[in-house]
């Protein structure tokens, strides 16, 4: 949906996806399709907010707390037994929280293609922490999305949705 001056916000496809997360991480990840990353009382998740320039929020990108450890570890090149560490107690640490929101903060340029609305990171919520009940509605939002299951050699498997809000 778009007014009258806006453009659309680009829907990343599962390729740009794959070989954002690829190059990042230095290996070959691969993405499986799967249903939406809905939240959760018992699985914390994370979640990225992205606003153009006018701060109107377009998209929110949401992991479980398997994707936001291992792909912050991965990225970090700590050792799996880190992320494993942060998953069994349920929580996201500070290094991994860190890392992830350089992950989500170069994950804006999935958005920003040529005449599309130009998105940035305006925000992130870790796992663990209480997301915004508006936030966790957001992540709810039927229509223009993509729900992937990450496997990162090496560390495992994570869920990730990038959900289109405007």
């Amino acid at each position: 949906m778009t007014t009258a001056g806006t453009a659309a916000t680009h829907l990343p496809s599962t390729k740009e996806i794959r070989d954002l997360f690829s190059g990042l991480l230095g290996r070959d990840v691969t993405l499986t399709p799967v249903g939406p990353l809905a939240p959760s009382a018992t699985s914390p998740r994370s979640i990225g907010v992205y606003a153009d320039d006018r701060l109107v929020v377009r998209a929110v990108v949401a992991c479980d707390l398997a994707f936001s450890a291992r792909v912050g570890a991965a990225l970090a090149l700590l050792p799996a037994p880190v992320a494993e560490e942060n998953i069994e107690t349920n929580t996201l640490g500070q290094p991994l929280a860190e890392n992830l929101y350089e992950v989500f903060s170069v994950g804006a340029s999935l958005f920003n293609v040529p005449g599309s609305a130009h998105l940035k990171l305006a925000e992130m919520h870790p796992a663990g922490a209480a997301n915004p009940p508006h936030l966790s509605a957001l992540m709810l939002t039927l229509g223009r999305r993509e729900d992937l299951e990450i496997s990162v050699p090496g560390y495992g498997l994570g869920r990730i949705s990038f959900v289109i809000c405007g």
